[in-house]
């Protein structure tokens, strides 16, 4: 892969994704996952984002509901977690990944009184009664190809009440060459030296998410933005569809601006009069 073309994505498959290994190793290559990602500070992108976005939703009632999508062995949930503790924020996590091996490694590096829950589902089909205000979304998106990225962004802006974000790699042969010597000299798992280089050629430039935000038809509501080292964020800055929808009493699609403006507004007026559940909680995300 020395030659390989960083203008466009690549189509090389993971290890982790075709082979068939023990569960002991597939734990032992989400554990390596896990300690790149505290090197590379992986999850700071992810709080800020959330500091954010609760700024622009105070006063919800009951626990905030945050879905991870590809949660993967949970080192972002987790991390989340001790964020709202130390914030007195409540919150509901769920962490959803196709593979049921992911559910138990999660499970075994949790503590069992968090308020986290490892689900194995297809997130398409997933559907929690209490539906869902904020989607998390940290290195998955480049496990897919365009079609299903483009998928994957109208279905969290028809999901998300509050906002989703994505933390994926940017594509570029600097971190390829440099995390492909990295990864031998730290003896990281055999996965992870073969799947870091090709999840970076895997991933994304700022020109490909614009590019396939405009096909998802979220471009004008949404933020790309570099983060150090070599990361790509993207995230809704805007109203999602599944906000509309939870703000719209009547059930029906809002089509007329004018008509959304007058029921945020008369939303608004009447949140006002109502007392906030949270208004004794002296502590917010700064």
């Amino acid at each position: 892969m020395n030659t390989l073309d960083f203008s466009a994505r690549s189509a090389a498959p993971e290890l982790m994704d075709t082979e068939a290994v023990s569960f002991e190793e597939f734990r032992d290559c989400l554990r390596d996952l896990a300690r790149v990602n505290r090197l590379s500070f992986a999850h700071g992108p992810t709080l800020a984002f959330l500091k954010r976005i609760l700024k622009r939703h105070p006063g919800n009632v009951g626990p905030i509901q945050i879905l991870d999508v590809g949660s993967g062995y949970g080192d972002l949930l987790r991390e989340v977690d001790r964020w709202a503790q130390r914030w007195g924020i409540p919150v509901a996590l769920t962490g959803v990944d196709l593979n049921p091996w992911s559910r138990r490694a999660a499970e075994e590096a949790s503590l069992c009184n968090r308020p986290i829950r490892w689900v194995t589902a297809d997130a398409f089909a997933y559907q929690p009664p209490e539906g869902v205000d904020i989607v998390l979304s940290s290195l998955f998106t480049h496990h897919l190809t365009d079609p299903q990225v483009v998928r994957f962004l109208r279905w969290m802006d028809n999901t998300a009440r509050y906002g989703w974000f994505i933390n994926d790699l940017h594509r570029h042969p600097l971190p390829y060459h440099f995390f492909t010597r990295f990864a031998r000299m730290a003896h990281y798992h055999r996965f992870v030296q073969h799947d870091g280089p090709v999840s970076i050629a895997r991933a994304f430039t700022a020109a490909d998410w614009q590019r396939l935000l405009a096909e998802a038809g979220v471009a004008e509501q949404t933020k790309v933005h570099w983060q150090f080292p070599f990361r790509l964020t993207v995230e809704s800055t805007g109203e999602t569809l599944a906000g509309l929808r939870a703000r719209d009493w009547s059930k029906r699609p809002i089509t007329d601006p004018s008509k959304r403006a007058k029921r945020s507004h008369a939303r608004a007026n009447k949140e006002s009069r109502r007392a906030d559940p949270r208004a004794g909680h002296e502590r917010k995300p700064s």
